[in-house]
């Protein structure tokens, strides 16, 4: 059963500012990953049909919280659409020999302009069945507060 998990928030900057943070490699890895994890991308390609290739660690990996590893998800994104100050949707797949894990997520990232800001939700469609919906809702709002401190910290 396809699956669909959404988190939103205005952030105070313009939609070219998100846009932006959302197709640059180094602010990717600083705001993307959510609390209680950071990132590194290891291979960049900004432009539909290319993409990045992620990995996420947690700090603290007691228990072996990880997707691909006890302290790691890798996920490969590629980028489907691109759509300048307006939408960016991605196609991701976690490294995981958990077959709960499997499968293709689709990620679309809309930027509505909203006063002296931005609108920005994200919304994973056929999120695979192993990622608890209320952990990955967490995780979006999450990001997308990380994303805020991003780009308002920015102006």
């Amino acid at each position: 059963m396809s699956r669909t998990d959404r988190a939103g928030r205005v952030i105070a900057a313009s939609p070219a500012t998100v846009y932006n943070a959302l197709l640059d490699r180094a602010s990717l890895e600083a705001w993307l990953p959510p609390e209680g994890m950071r990132g590194r991308v290891e291979h960049w390609d900004p432009r539909p049909g290319g993409g990045f290739r992620m990995v996420l660690t947690y700090l603290d990996p007691t228990g072996g919280p990880g997707k691909t590893s006890d302290a790691t998800d890798v996920v490969d994104i590629r980028f489907a659409e691109l759509v300048p100050a307006e939408r960016v949707v991605q196609r991701a797949v976690f490294e995981a020999d958990d077959p709960a894990y499997a499968g293709t997520m689709t990620m679309t990232w809309h930027l509505i302009g909203a006063g002296g800001g931005t609108e920005v939700t994200v919304t994973a469609v056929d999120v695979p069945a192993g990622i608890g919906q209320a952990d990955h809702e967490a995780g979006l709002a999450s990001s997308l507060a990380n994303l805020a401190s991003y780009v308002e910290t920015a102006r």
